[in-house]
């Protein structure tokens, strides 16, 4: 392997080693970069030069750039490391509390947060000190909510890069447990709360016509399917991911009540990713789930996809009571028409429709969005799907079969 003495850069030597600090900020920001991409970007560098800082730009993402929702923190850290000559003031501007525009591009933020925190290795430089001593405030911290729990509520977009590690953690331990169904099938049981008058006749014929005892049945039980149905585009990345996640660890724990597991991805165009998620390593089920659907961080069809899976793969996997998550936002460019078809055509092919929208988490949320409106009439249950304690509920929601979320209460702001 090739070393960086061997390359044609500048003799002093600094532009190889502030290569390898800025490899090392992109790890901390959450990209995967390893040994193997520094030393590929030292030799990209010395083959294209660096005359042009647009050219050292796109030269530096096309080495550690791999997946299209990289790019935002990508551009963060490239823009923090080398062009902004006030960096360090800009980095202490994004970690200390302040109030943002509802306007400004959360993906955005999230990204210059995690490349703050990566550059400053997650601690804040120290505030210049003025001639006044600070004021000294007391808080009472008794009642305040641990760690864990002020991550449960904490909005996967907004989340650091440290922080969604954790919540990874917390997501793999999770679990979506699920009642039985009862169904008409019944078999022989001790019980004595239904007699087999069938059973009791055959057993009676052995015997010359002389019932000697009774027989009696039961009603069977069996469990329902999962089926996820997740929005991969641009406005859900962050959130689909982190679902998906959540998803894996629901196919792969034993005993906790799902016949099969099911997902698929959608964007512009439907993908079936469940036997990715098969793999015991939810990385490589993710990265293989990436490689299959071309479309992440795209724009969405959710008609077109739901027209898709209604004509491919309804009869396959919707069968005997199945569950539908629909995980999107609901902001589509289709035909809204065709969207009320689609959706009121999979909601009579299942057992219950449950949508998890992220809009939720705002308090003044209404259904002015054409999809959304499209949507709302054909869904059993609307509820949030932007935190580990959204995730949680969605428990208490399928052992509910009353459950509606808030589906009622914004179907009447609709028809006000």
């Amino acid at each position: 392997m090739a070393s960086y003495a061997q390359l044609d850069l500048p003799e002093d030597g600094k532009l190889a080693e502030n290569l390898a600090h800025f490899a090392r900020a992109l790890r901390k920001a959450g990209l995967p970069v390893g040994p193997g991409r520094t030393l590929d970007a030292v030799r990209a560098v010395a083959a294209a030069g660096f005359a042009r800082q647009e050219d050292f730009f796109h030269t530096l993402q096309a080495v550690f750039v791999s997946r299209p929702e990289e790019r935002a923190t990508f551009a963060q850290v490239f823009r923090l490391f080398w062009r902004d000559p006030r960096y360090m003031e800009h980095m202490m501007s994004l970690m200390l509390p302040q109030i943002r525009g509802v306007q400004e591009d959360r993906a955005a933020q999230a990204a210059e947060k995690r490349a703050a925190e990566a550059l400053l290795d997650g601690q804040l430089p120290p505030m210049p000190q003025t001639g006044e001593a600070p004021e000294q405030i007391e808080i009472d911290a008794t009642a305040t909510l641990s760690a864990e729990e002020r991550l449960k509520t904490l909005d996967f977009e907004q989340m650091s890069a440290e922080e969604i590690a954790a919540a990874k953690r917390m997501l793999a331990r999770l679990s979506l447990p699920v009642p039985p169904l009862r169904i008409r099938r019944t078999a022989p049981s001790a019980l004595t709360a239904r007699i087999d008058a069938r059973r009791t006749l055959r057993q009676a014929l052995r015997h010359g016509g002389e019932i000697a005892s009774l027989a009696h049945k039961a009603p069977v039980t069996r469990w329902p399917n999962l089926v996820v149905l997740c929005d991969i585009s641009g406005s859900m990345t962050d959130y689909s991911r982190m679902v998906l996640h959540f998803v894996h660890a629901v196919a792969n724990r034993k005993g906790q009540g799902w016949a099969k597991v099911h997902a698929f991805t959608f964007g512009t165009r439907l993908t079936n990713i469940t036997r990715h998620l098969r793999a015991r390593d939810v990385d490589a089920a993710l990265k293989a789930a990436g490689q299959e659907a071309q479309d992440w961080s795209g724009g969405t069809r959710i008609g077109q996809s739901l027209h898709v899976f209604n004509r491919d793969w309804s009869r396959r996997v919707l069968g005997q009571g199945a569950v539908v998550l629909l995980i999107t936002d609901g902001l589509d460019r289709d035909d809204a028409g065709v969207l009320a078809k689609e959706a009121e055509r999979l909601h009579l092919s299942c057992r219950r429709l449950i949508w998890l929208n992220p809009l939720l988490r705002w308090t003044g949320f209404a259904p002015k969005a054409a999809g959304i409106r499209a949507l709302l009439p054909h869904v059993d249950s609307f509820r949030a799907g932007h935190s580990i304690a959204s995730l949680e509920a969605l428990g208490q929601a399928l052992s509910d079969p009353g459950d509606r979320g808030l589906r009622d209460r914004l179907l009447a702001r609709m028809h006000d």
